[in-house]
């Protein structure tokens, strides 16, 4: 059996909160040059329920950082994780949160942090995050894209990413791509 790096959220005593799922991370760097910028962050084994998926700003985002969003990729169809139109990041600050709170067809939700923010629940949602499913494709590598778009030389800035996510089958984990 492959071994999978991620933990589990701890309580404020260090214990393992296991009925919320497991967190897998990845860190990355954006550094495209004038060009639409496609990084697999999580790699998909069998079936998992994703719980959660967001990225903190570690390093403060170019000005021309735009079009943000998830895809799963199968290497042969891409299906949309979040709005493909995307979310813009531009300057985003240290500390700023990108979130899938909503279905495919909704934009990621940037909650800056060059202000106090709340990002809240709708009372017909009473979860922050939107979850889904992912299987992976037969024969195949199966990833969690971030894809954005820049016409910077390069763009800068960093992105930690996290997924939380249980799994549905024997086989199913996450890993960073």
């Amino acid at each position: 059996m492959a071994t999978t790096t991620a933990a589990f959220s701890r309580d404020g005593n260090g214990v393992p909160i296991t009925t919320d799922g497991i967190t897998s991370i990845k860190s990355l760097t954006t550094d495209a040059t004038n060009t639409t910028s496609v990084n697999p962050i999580f790699t998909v084994t069998g079936i998992v329920e994703v719980r959660g998926l967001w990225g903190v700003v570690t390093t403060a985002l170019g000005s021309n950082h735009t079009a943000a969003a998830w895809r799963l990729n199968d290497q042969t169809a891409q299906v949309d994780i979040s709005a493909v139109a995307g979310t813009v990041m531009s300057s985003a600050t240290v500390g700023s949160i990108i979130q899938r709170t909503g279905v495919a067809a909704t934009a990621l939700t940037l909650s800056t942090s060059a202000a106090g923010r709340v990002t809240d629940t709708t009372a017909v949602k009473l979860q922050l995050y939107s979850p889904f499913t992912v299987v992976k494709k037969t024969g195949a590598t199966t990833q969690i894209e971030y894809v954005y778009a820049t016409n910077q030389s390069p763009t800068t800035g960093a992105i930690q990413f996290f997924c939380r996510w249980i799994p549905l089958s024997v086989d199913g984990s996450v890993d960073a791509a």
